[in-house]
């Protein structure tokens, strides 16, 4: 009797347990993967549930890649310009030839010399945008803000918010100095520390992505360099006098990757997740993301987005937009290490 029960029992514990659970796709992202619109079609379709860590900046993705273990990650979203960094330290994994096409992309995304290395191709532009000035054209004077000159004017202090990320900051200080991103090394870096010190004097805040948002939002500030539509495209409809440009001096042109981990146990999976991430579908939901919108990379997204999303996104202005933007800096070690001390020398002062 106690055997039967015993069985019994069993039996019913066995009934409450899956017959087999769906497989698991881990991704190290950015925080518009972490959208349900965005991963639940991919994860009906392949039965497959989709695990995500957010991470902000591409130092805490090496890092984090560096404190794994070798298949804890299978697919990564990296800023563009740095893919070769991470191919060189050993994370990301070759693509098998003709896995992805590129054959609608913008041309001016497609970035081949960032996403490969030695003849292979180690990652995929799949989202694009700028770095430029963000601001609320209700408070500030449209015309102020076609040039950086604006924020050492006098005129914005303490209404001036900085976005929370090195690279594109330096870069737009460099562009307000007469520096191009491409000529932005070890020597040319300390012609920015006085600007530098002088922005962040002038500003109230210095934030990452939603606390900028938030700031701009409800009037915290008036003014945020580093942004751009990635900000304020999300917020259209609730506050439509959220707006960007791109300042006679230029913007910085970001443009994030997606590629496969080095080490993953799942490369059919971690490349079919890839495919949809570029696919038209999966870009014109990437583009549209809950937590900051962007211009897809692929140009057969647009049948998949509305002309109102299109319009919000300046779908139409991208030539005009791509010509006058420059990439990140790529500096080397030496001078990334100086690039990042001199932003904490900001941060604490």
């Amino acid at each position: 009797m106690t055997f039967k029960r015993t069985c019994a029992a069993a039996a019913l514990l066995l009934g409450l347990v899956p017959a087999a659970q769906a497989e698991e796709l881990n991704a190290l992202i950015w925080c518009d993967h972490a959208d349900p619109k965005l991963l639940e079609p991919f994860e009906k379709a392949h039965d497959v549930r989709v695990n995500v860590k957010e991470y902000e900046g591409t130092a805490a993705g090496l890092t984090i890649l560096q404190q794994s273990q070798p298949g804890d990650w299978d697919v990564m979203v990296i800023d563009a310009v740095d893919v070769a960094r991470a191919v060189e330290q050993g994370y990301l994994a070759p693509l098998p030839d003709g896995a992805v096409s590129t054959a609608d992309y913008f041309p001016q995304v497609v970035l081949a010399d960032h996403n490969s290395v030695d003849g292979k191709t180690y990652a995929v532009t799949e989202k694009f945008g700028y770095n430029t000035l963000a601001y609320n054209k209700a408070k500030v004077d449209p015309k102020d803000m076609e040039s950086l000159a604006s924020l050492w004017s006098g005129k914005y202090d303490g209404r001036i918010a900085i976005y929370d990320y090195y690279l594109p900051v330096l870069g737009l200080v460099g562009l307000a100095e007469g520096i191009d991103t491409a000529n932005l090394d070890a020597a040319a870096l300390e012609k920015l520390r006085d600007p530098l010190m002088k922005l962040k004097a002038a500003s109230k805040q210095v934030s990452d992505v939603v606390a900028s948002q938030t700031a701009l939002a409800t009037g915290e500030v008036d003014v945020l360099i580093g942004g751009g539509e990635w900000l304020t495209a999300v917020l259209h409809s609730e506050n439509p006098d959220l707006d960007w440009t791109i300042p006679k001096e230029g913007g910085l042109l970001w443009a994030q990757s997606i590629g496969m981990v080095e080490g993953t146990q799942k490369p059919e999976l971690a490349i079919e997740f890839i495919k949809y991430i570029t696919s038209p579908e999966g870009q014109a939901r990437l583009a549209t993301s809950s937590c900051y919108w962007g211009m897809p990379a692929n140009m057969a997204a647009g049948d998949a987005l509305s002309e109102d999303e299109k319009s919000v996104l300046r779908w139409s202005d991208q030539t005009d937009y791509l010509a006058r933007a420059q990439l990140y800096p790529v500096p080397d070690a030496q001078t990334d290490a100086a690039m990042q001390d001199m932003w904490t020398d900001m941060l604490q002062n």
